[in-house]
């Protein structure tokens, strides 16, 4: 049994999405024991309707407060200890459960994951990630998302690392292809950290494919894509924006006249397979890398579709081995440099 931690209470939605969700996800999962953090009256009357098979693998854990999404990353910290968000993280710590997951605030619980979790050898800061559907059906590993805006040459090579173990073990790719990302291809291009961090990974085992540039992300070039975290957030952001700006473009012309309406009627299979591919819905879930356990944070505005695939990425990152791969990854990449020194 696999044993996921949530925490129930954060988000824009709490109990009503994030514990119907947990149900839904029990029943299409039965290698799957969820530990519910929060409030116990909210949740038992979430789960009042929940069949016995569910009830059989679900435990509610009482946590009696409730990190706020526009409460300081302080309070959050140090002042509500005993917040759902805080207990999920710990269980974690004490070998209760393989991950955690939050839909809260996020820069609380990176705050809270790290102070409790601590970092593995060799990672100097975690990185936020995600993925990002491409035109070949599958999807990019994008990181870092907005944990680290200034960077170093090492910082990036990490990321590369933990990203590319997350590949492995979700996606089952051996050796992903990782890609920097930067303003053009050729190695003369971009700014002294990048040109520097391009440098360790070429003289890293990872399987660097090279310089990539934005547009690639989409073009299935790479499996992972490395970058700090301000332009990883832009990248995440303006992706987001303008899939929804298809998609209202798309509806909008289909009802501009009878004739279009007739046509969209037509075209409604069509239609439904593309929704279905951009959906950002079922790429939610951020994995938190660089942590001693799986952390995974879920859109706060995630509806209860959204929440059950953040969910299954926490489950596929335990399933495949993520924290084992990681380890073994920066273990290998420091032998190697300190080989390399002698």
């Amino acid at each position: 049994m696999i044993r996921i931690a949530i925490d129930c209470m954060g988000g824009d939605h709490g109990l009503p999405v994030t514990v119907p969700a947990a149900v839904a996800f029990c029943e299409r999962q039965p290698g799957v024991r969820l530990l519910l953090v929060g409030r116990p009256d909210g949740i038992e009357a979430q789960l009042a309707s929940a069949p016995a098979d569910v009830r059989g693998r679900v435990s509610i854990v009482p946590a009696s407060e409730v990190v706020e999404m526009d409460d300081p990353v302080e309070v959050a910290l140090r002042r509500k200890k005993d917040s759902s968000m805080r207990v999920a993280a710990t269980l974690v710590k004490e070998g209760q459960a393989d991950a955690c997951l939050s839909a809260g605030n996020t820069g609380a619980w990176m705050a809270i994951t790290r102070y409790v979790l601590k970092m593995l050898d060799g990672i100097d800061r975690p990185a936020l990630t995600a993925s990002i559907p491409n035109g070949h059906g599958g999807a990019t590993t994008v990181l870092d998302l907005g944990a680290n805006v200034d960077c170093t040459a090492e910082h990036l090579l990490q990321f590369a690392i933990m990203g590319s173990a997350l590949v492995s073990a979700v996606e089952q790719v051996e050796r992903p292809r990782v890609g920097l990302l930067n303003v053009g291809e050729e190695v003369i291009k971009g700014n002294d950290v990048v040109k520097e961090a391009a440098e360790m990974l070429r003289a890293s085992t990872l399987n660097f494919h090279g310089n990539v540039e934005g547009n690639e992300i989409f073009q299935d070039t790479v499996d992972v894509v490395v970058c700090d975290g301000f332009v990883g957030n832009v990248v995440l952001k303006a992706t987001e924006g303008l899939a929804r700006m298809i998609s209202t473009m798309i509806r909008q012309e289909f009802r501009r006249t009878p004739l279009t309406m007739a046509a969209g009627v037509l075209a409604t299979p069509v239609l439904n397979r593309f929704r279905e591919q951009v959906d950002s819905r079922r790429y939610n879930g951020a994995a938190l890398l660089g942590l001693r356990g799986v952390v995974v944070k879920s859109h706060g505005s995630a509806d209860a579709y959204a929440f059950g695939w953040a969910l299954q990425r926490a489950y596929d990152a335990v399933a495949g081995g993520l924290q084992e791969r990681t380890a073994l990854a920066v273990a290998q990449l420091t032998k190697r440099a300190e080989e390399t020194r002698q």
